[in-house]
């Protein structure tokens, strides 16, 4: 079995509980989160901080861990590519079964395609794995740097928000003969470009 570094932030120790059942133990620590915290569009950035409160609740079977985390992740807008941040906040609960138990689990469900099943190793917990599978789904799959951000002009991608008034005008061309008349230039103008009209001014 992998042994775990009592130094690594994610690693709680759950020795206070002395495998008495019914005995119970809270924490709160701030850590620093890993790496692969969040997808390539949104993400923990590496090193964020993250808040953890728990609760560790001796069991028969382990360990009980319930728990909640918050956290700021952080990306692109993909309304307008600019900048965006969210505050994640996360609840979940994991029981970490004790060596004896997790390996009785798995003679008795051989054919289960279950393979969540979380080990104390001695009486450290290791929390990297439940918190990435609490935080990553509940990160937005669009983010928006706010809910009624404009985005980019889809004719010359100029930022919508900083000019609300920002258009373009399009001339259908079947009013092209209109515009010609608002602008003064008609067939009997002298800027008209008609070939009979050219003729008959020549004669």
């Amino acid at each position: 079995m992998t042994r775990l570094d009592p130094r690594k932030p994610l690693v709680f120790d759950a020795r206070e509980l002395q495998r008495q059942p019914g005995s119970m133990h809270e924490m709160s620590r701030v850590v620093e989160a890993p790496e692969e915290f969040g997808t390539d569009i949104f993400a923990v950035p590496v090193g964020a901080p993250i808040e953890v409160e728990l609760r560790l609740e001796s069991v028969v079977e382990g360990v009980l861990v319930t728990g909640s985390a918050r956290a700021t992740a952080t990306g692109a807008c993909v309304r307008c590519l600019e900048p965006a941040t969210k505050l994640v906040a996360v609840t979940f609960q994991e029981l970490f079964a004790y060596a004896d138990r997790a390996a009785h689990h798995h003679e008795v469900d051989i054919d289960s395609d279950d393979d969540d099943v979380y080990e104390l190793v001695g009486d450290l917990i290791d929390l990297e794995t439940v918190l990435r599978d609490a935080v990553v789904p509940a990160l937005p799959f669009q983010p928006v740097c706010r809910a009624s951000c404009p985005g980019l002009c889809s004719e010359c991608g100029a930022l919508l928000a900083e000019d609300p008034d920002h258009h373009h005008d399009l001339l259908d061309p079947r009013w092209a003969a209109l515009n010609g008349l608002l602008a003064g230039t008609t067939p009997d103008s002298p800027g008209s470009s008609d070939p009979a009209v050219t003729e008959e001014k020549r004669n």
